[in-house]
């Protein structure tokens, strides 16, 4: 480990690549699971976060979406817990959508894809320190849209959005 701080863990490897070539330096980004919930209203409204972003120094409109430890909690909990934290919606039924790898050329972590449709809100939200977060409603005829025009622009949510409205009840 050449980084061990509990927001961030950094590991340098040695490896011998498929075809020989040695690597010294090779480092690897250890990285929580991650939960993302796509969250849909009785009323085909689909629930967003805005919030700034720091590494990139911006303002984006995701899903919500949070970090998880495995051996504390399964990921099923973690979107469900996450949606109500940030939004102050609660699911009462989820559907997982996929899990995908990050970035695993580097990265670790995998991201776990849940749908909950017909959320009931609660107003009971629940940020943690690094959370500054406006909660939006977008219809869902017009979120792919968004997509299209880069107003949502975040590879875990593009992913959830793309994989997961196909699964919506009509």
């Amino acid at each position: 480990m050449v980084l061990e701080h509990p927001w961030c863990q950094v590991r340098q490897d040695k490896i011998e690549l498929p075809n020989g070539k040695i690597i010294d330096d090779f480092f690897v980004n250890i990285k929580p699971e991650v939960a993302i919930i796509l969250p849909i209203t009785h009323t085909r409204e689909v629930v967003f976060v805005r919030q700034y972003r720091h590494a990139v120094g911006d303002f984006f409109i995701e899903l919500p979406a949070g970090n998880f430890d495995p051996s504390q909690e399964s990921a099923e909990s973690a979107a469900m817990r996450e949606l109500q934290e940030e939004t102050g919606y609660i699911a009462q039924q989820v559907k997982k959508i996929a899990t995908l790898h990050d970035k695993p050329s580097k990265d670790t972590n995998k991201i776990h894809l849940f749908l909950a449709e017909n959320i009931i809100q609660t107003g009971e939200k629940n940020f943690d320190i690094t959370e500054d977060i406006e909660v939006i409603l977008i219809p869902v005829e017009t979120v792919l849209d968004k997509v299209a025009q880069g107003e949502i622009s975040v590879a875990g949510t593009v992913a959830a959005l793309f994989l997961g409205l196909k699964f919506i009840s009509d």
